[in-house]
């Protein structure tokens, strides 16, 4: 008994005292006027909180949804088995064996030419670039990639710039291995800081750090002296600025929309049939992505290079984002979803907090006043 009568004098203390948000006199005045309904039409910001509870699409779009059981009866369970035999047993040894190989061969050449040759010599970087698209394809090679290309191979111009959903960071190397791409690319630890530091820079790539406010200016000042190069490799850029699952585009970074060049989109779509190629950061290192790539049957994926856009007059940065994020999720049967994705990083900032909350209480304020 002691147990309950405390329990219910803790529910006592988290109930809502209405009294701490109205007057005693709108209390007396009219008691049963104030309904739930009421409460909801005080704001759209409690609409907008009972829509995220019931239908929550920005957690959606970095979600990993496992694929369902199919090995469930007696005659499915024995192939599933030998499948996994194959595919950790003979398949994963031979992936890794033709990886090895192939960076063995791509340091042998890559190391000499690097090094020997000049800063600025062309045949350095010619040689650099096939050697970049190489050893991409060995990669795409290890997962038994099935990419299919759709659309004119891009070409080595001035004055443009490419854009793509982003699911993993694999997508780059499916790009990479048909055209050497100076893409735009969070700075990353380990083993994969040492290939961006020692290869990719090779090819013209720029790196950014999101926790630098610095950087951005740095980055877009690169980004406009990279597109004015004749022989400069294509940009490419990501805007969603993180993975997303290959179900939803987020909210395009307006940066790569304010070079003033044309933009040319890049829709991918992944096939889930053998794979989920989402690299859910979060977690799971990218190592690890890469093993669960390498122990499945096969990577298959589209590719659709479609046609450069260019801004129209009149036409701001942001609406000249959506349009062509419009094109990437019609072309790749994705869904379009208002987030900002970097709020998979870091949470609203303060003003925008402040300002949801004033909107809130000249709301309840008007509400109360009508009644």
């Amino acid at each position: 008994m002691a147990g309950l009568g405390s329990s219910s004098s803790e529910m006592d203390l988290d109930r809502l005292n209405i009294e701490e948000y109205l007057t005693v006199e709108s209390i007396r005045e009219s008691p049963r006027k104030l309904h739930l309904r009421d409460l909801l039409d005080i704001s759209p910001t409690l609409k907008e909180a009972a829509g995220a509870i019931v239908d929550d699409s920005f957690t959606r779009c970095f979600k990993s949804n496992p694929p369902e059981p199919w090995n469930w009866n007696v005659y499915l369970f024995p192939l599933w088995c030998l499948g996994v035999v194959i595919r950790y047993g003979i398949l994963f040894p031979l992936r890794v064996t033709i990886l090895a190989a192939g960076w063995i061969a791509f340091f042998s050449a890559f190391l000499p030419v690097h090094f020997l040759l000049g800063d600025h010599n062309k045949l350095r970087q010619k040689v650099e670039r096939k050697l970049v698209e190489m050893i991409c394809s060995v990669f795409v090679a290890s997962w038994t990639g099935v990419i299919k290309y759709h659309g004119p191979r891009p070409s080595i111009r001035p004055q443009q710039v490419f854009v793509a959903n982003h699911t993993s960071m694999i997508d780059f190397i499916i790009l990479e291995q048909m055209t050497a791409f100076a893409v735009i690319m969070q700075k990353h630890p380990g083993w994969v800081g040492f290939i961006q530091k020692t290869i990719l820079e090779s090819v013209g790539c720029i790196w950014f750090n999101r926790t630098e406010s610095k950087d951005r200016e740095i980055v877009a000042r690169k980004l406009r002296e990279h597109t004015q190069g004749v022989d400069k490799n294509p940009v490419l850029i990501f805007p969603e600025g993180t993975c997303v699952n290959n179900h939803y585009t987020v909210m395009f970074k307006k940066g790569a929309f304010e070079l003033g060049c044309a933009v040319c989109p890049v829709a991918i779509k992944y096939n889930k049939i053998f794979v989920d190629a989402f690299w859910n950061s979060k977690k799971q290192s990218f190592t690890m992505h890469l093993v669960q790539l390498m122990t499945s049957w096969a990577v298959v994926c589209d590719v659709w290079y479609l046609e450069p856009q260019y801004m129209r007059p009149g036409e701001t940065a942001i609406e000249f984002a959506e349009r062509v994020r419009d094109m990437i999720s019609v072309r790749a049967g994705l869904k379009k979803v208002p987030w900002d994705g970097y709020l998979k990083y870091f949470r609203p900032s303060p003003k925008l907090i402040e300002r949801k909350q004033q909107i809130f209480a000249e709301s309840v304020l008007q509400r109360l006043e009508e009644k």
